[in-house]
């Protein structure tokens, strides 16, 4: 403290807002006129020499701590001056009542005076310069080092008082700032949860707020639908969205940091049952919720193929056109093949179809009576909603040593939903349509399914016919029914029409016409055919036959289903195979959608059963042919021959 020539005391570490003498109760620079201001420090801030003139005795300069400010002085900024220094007035005023708050003795306020209080340093500037030997003035300037504080906010006050400081220019230099900065404390930007629950959501919030790949969930939500809409609700528990707090933040937090698989509570796990529980119980592993959650629109996809190999040592190079062709957009949820007069070595035919299909499916389960084949692949993730499968076998032709008239049958529950997959060999022969008719009777009766499996509609079954039994069958094979037409007028039809319209063959079908009198097939349906013929052909050709016997061409290999319930099962496509000619039948390949139902926990479940040694040899072929494949295009890349003219 010294005293100036007009007689007053000064002190050069005095805070802001508490006022220089003489200077206007409303602001820091009486009337605003900072060139006043200046002289005032510069006559006030002596250096010795100048002191030394006055007769005065130089005092050293010995810093301080500034007094804390006063409200009183705080209170009258507010009544004038500029709005800058009114509202940083007003944040030092809270800042400091909040600091020094009797009530307020926690560690965590200690802290944060410490880590929030921002020395000052003194730099030594010229107002105008050091001209003449004038000396310059000693002015306090704050120079808060950003901390993590300071960078975790937004605007903070020292950010506030850079920016009024670069507005003023020049004569902001000049003034006199506070040693010390508080910020006020952070306050919530809305209503916090209640107690029990703020455990979840903060974390969850938090989670949220550095993990940003939960914005993907937001841009599904926002091409809104009914659909779409079904799908978020599908992705997580309704049981946990009415409990915890209901902002979509949480539910996307919780889903991009764990999985999107239904989050579980520990809650559920105590009391859900998989033992015992009817369709409308929740929790029930087959019950809706999950059914819901994995299909919201309860419809499954199924791929069905079926292919007489004419018993065929060496098979296709490449199974992918057989399952998976081009012209499909998604694959489906299970693939099942039947197979007649099936190739020799059988194990060899499941690996190569588990290499086709590769990791995403595993086989559910494969059966065989003689040379018919049948082979049922799940994707992976629905392994767990199936039952037990059971299978069974019915021999068409007794004598023969070696089975190749007959049938093969596989039937699981799906959640609530039963099927049966059904593929056949019938009597071969131009007329012999009748004795395919008495294969036909003889399966549906003879045929032993289900066996303990519960029927999930017994008041709807009959005894004496298999199909009746199960929600959903398909029943495909090289049925044998053949076009009532010589060659030579079936080749003329052929020619006559090239384009897809095949009703002037059908117009000579056996089986349609026995299906249309209610002799066969009863309660079963075809969808369209738009395709040739696909027997009978010169292997490795597309030539109907050209040997001596001219057999005709006919639709001997179809795909049929059945369902209880109408429009339960609805076909997405139907066709044949041509590129696969190592046979001389062409395989016939259906993609349709089932409606699926919930179940009951009493379905015996097969626990994730499926062949596991198949599953890995087929994975370690796949990967030896991609690596064989990348060779390939190694050693054609450095074998390229350059030629000199």
């Amino acid at each position: 403290m010294r005293m100036t020539e007009n007689g007053d005391d000064s002190n050069p570490h005095q805070p802001v807002g508490g006022g220089l003498p003489g200077e206007a109760p409303g602001g820091m620079y009486p009337g605003g006129d900072t060139v006043k201001t200046a002289k005032l420090f510069e006559n006030t801030l002596n250096f010795p020499q100048d002191v030394g003139d006055q007769n005065t005795k130089a005092i050293p300069y010995q810093p301080r701590p500034p007094p804390l400010p006063k409200p009183s002085a705080l209170s009258m900024l507010g009544k004038s001056g500029s709005t800058e220094d009114t509202v940083r007035s007003r944040r030092l005023k809270n800042s400091q009542e909040s600091l020094t708050d009797p009530a307020e003795t926690s560690s965590s306020t200690d802290s944060l005076k410490k880590d929030l209080t921002v020395p000052s340093v003194f730099t030594l500037s010229s107002a105008s310069g050091l001209r003449n030997g004038q000396s310059s003035i000693l002015a306090p300037l704050s120079a808060p080092t950003r901390s993590s504080v300071f960078r975790a906010r937004g605007k903070s006050l020292s950010e506030y008082e850079r920016t009024s400081h670069d507005h003023h220019g020049d004569d902001a230099e000049q003034r006199v700032w506070s040693s010390k900065v508080r910020l006020t404390h952070l306050q919530p930007s809305g209503t916090l949860p209640a107690l029990e629950q703020s455990l979840e959501s903060v974390s969850l919030r938090t989670t949220n707020r550095i993990d940003r790949d939960c914005a993907d969930y937001g841009i599904v939500l926002g091409k809104a639908g009914p659909g779409r809409q079904h799908l978020h609700r599908n992705l997580s528990d309704s049981r946990l969205l009415g409990s915890m707090v209901s902002d979509n933040t949480s539910i996307s937090s919780m889903k991009s940091t764990f999985s999107v698989l239904n989050p579980i509570r520990p809650k559920d796990v105590r009391n859900r049952s998989f033992l015992e529980g009817s369709v409308l119980g929740s929790g029930a592993l087959l019950g809706a919720e999950e059914l819901d959650r994995y299909f919201p629109e309860r419809r499954v996809g199924v791929y069905i193929a079926t292919w007489n190999m004419q018993g065929e040592k060496g098979l296709p190079n490449n199974l992918d056109d057989l399952l998976l062709p081009t012209d499909s957009e998604f694959a489906q949820d299970f693939y099942v093949i039947g197979v007649q007069e099936g190739c020799p070595d059988r194990r060899e035919w499941e690996v190569r179809l588990q290499e086709t299909l590769g990791p995403y499916y595993v086989m559910l389960y494969a059966a065989s009576h003689g040379v018919l084949y049948l082979t049922v692949f799940v994707r992976r993730d629905l392994i767990w909603f199936c039952s037990e499968v059971e299978h069974a076998t019915v021999t068409t032709r007794i004598i023969s040593q070696i089975k190749t008239k007959g049938a093969v049958g596989i039937g699981f529950t799906f959640f609530g939903t039963s099927f049966l997959f059904l593929t056949s060999h019938f009597t071969s022969g131009d007329s012999k349509v009748y004795e395919r008719i008495l294969d036909y009777n003889k399966i549906i009766e003879a045929l032993a399914l289900p066996k303990g499996l519960p029927d999930t509609n017994p008041y709807r079954s009959t005894p004496s016919d298999v199909t009746t039994r199960f929600d959903e069958v398909f029943w495909f094979g090289d049925f044998n029914f053949r076009l009532s037409k010589d060659r030579v007028g079936i080749d003329a039809l052929l020619n006559q029409n090239h384009g897809a319209d095949t009703g002037f063959l059908l117009q000579h079908d056996q089986l349609s016409k026995e299906m249309n009198d209610g002799s066969i097939f009863k309660g079963f349906q075809e969808a369209p055919i738009q395709f040739l013929p696909t027997y009978k052909f010169d292997v490795g050709c597309d030539v109907y036959d050209t040997t001596s016997k001219q057999r005709t061409p006919s639709y001997t290999d179809r795909i049929l289903f059945r369902n209880r319930n109408v429009d339960d099962i609805k076909a997405m496509k139907y066709t044949s195979c041509s590129a696969i000619k190592t046979s001389d039948h062409r395989p016939v390949i259906g993609m349709f959608q089932v409606k699926l139902r919930p179940g009951r926990d009493n379905i015996p479940l097969g626990a994730g059963q499926f062949d596991r040694s198949l599953y890995l040899e087929g994975i370690k072929r796949r990967i030896t042919r991609e690596l064989k494949k990348r060779e390939a295009m190694k050693n054609q890349d450095n074998s390229t021959i350059c030629s000199i003219s």
